[in-house]
């Protein structure tokens, strides 16, 4: 079962450069960030209530009411940490950002296994668990600097925007955790998926509404064709509802640290595919060896830290 899991994990960090694609290319299409983020969380969650639908799984949601309110709250992490990505790419860049997001998941990701928070079985902290962790920091550092250019802004006046960076990829292993509290609570994964999309895109809406009213953000160009949009566009929220359920279920059984690795390790190793080969109409980028030895040092901590 642990391996099946693990492999899940694998997949879902593989499927979030196409979330991360689709999401660019549908923002690029539609003029507005925040209306594609949102358009794709609408996505993500039809899709969800469709799987619940099928499965059986709506009539779980009567029992939502007898749970702690906290525990149906996971949905506002993704709202989060998209919205930190769309303000903190064009500061930090993307390298960057993606940087201190994963750092942040897997500090998070420590502390919940250390301390057995939100539900999750406590571990003893061993030297291979503080190696793995250490091998996993020092190799998403080097992803960083492998393709991260000179910074001309003081570092003084981008710690904010790092303090964002972090938090916005601690909360990531924290809403797996309660996700998991609440699967725990309806025994229903794919209601548990639906209900976190509903608060995802719920959280979006006065995003949006901020936005396009005050921040007068709309569209620059004429409303464009739908048609001529890229039909893998559209998937971005399938992507991302399919990460949302595979790692509330993975980190109660194979422990938070493990699965954010394993999300990091795919996310990486797709996304060098794409970079190598320009796929989903990003740019194409070179490789460096430097960064092929980050992502093996990653998968090595990503290993030792399952040996626990």
């Amino acid at each position: 079962m642990d391996s099946v899991l693990m492999t899940l994990a694998l997949l879902a960090g593989a499927v979030l450069p196409m979330q991360a694609g689709a999401n660019a290319q549908l923002s690029k299409r539609l003029g507005c960030p925040f209306t594609a983020t949102t358009l794709q969380l609408l996505i993500g969650t039809a899709v969800l209530l469709i799987g619940a639908m099928l499965g059986g799984a709506l009539t779980a949601l009567l029992a939502l009411p007898h749970v702690p309110w906290w525990h149906a709250m996971g949905g506002l992490a993704s709202a989060l940490y998209v919205v930190s990505g769309i303000l903190l790419f064009p500061r930090l860049g993307a390298i960057v950002t993606m940087g201190l997001f994963i750092a942040g998941q897997m500090l998070a990701s420590l502390l919940l296994d250390l301390y057995g928070l939100f539900g999750i079985t406590p571990k003893l902290m061993t030297w291979t668990m503080l190696l793995g962790t250490f091998a996993v920091l020092i190799g998403a550092a080097g992803i960083v600097l492998s393709q991260a250019g000179g910074h001309t802004q003081p570092l003084s006046k981008r710690l904010g925007s790092i303090l964002l960076g972090l938090t916005a990829g601690a909360i990531l292993p924290v809403q797996g955790a309660v996700n998991g509290l609440l699967r725990h609570d309806l025994h229903a994964p794919l209601a548990v998926g639906l209900i976190s999309f509903m608060v995802a895109t719920l959280a979006m809406v006065p995003v949006l509404l901020y936005s396009t009213v005050f921040m007068k953000k709309r569209p620059e160009s004429a409303p464009p064709n739908l048609p001529t949009i890229p039909w893998w566009s559209w998937l971005g929220g399938i992507a991302g509802a399919y990460y949302v359920v595979i790692v509330f279920t993975a980190i109660p059984l194979i422990g938070a640290a493990t699965t954010v690795g394993l999300t990091i390790a795919g996310q990486q190793l797709v996304s060098m595919l794409v970079d190598r080969y320009g796929l989903l109409c990003l740019p194409q980028r070179p490789i460096s060896t430097v960064r092929m030895a980050s992502v093996f040092l990653l998968l090595i901590g990503v290993a030792l830290i399952r040996v626990v």
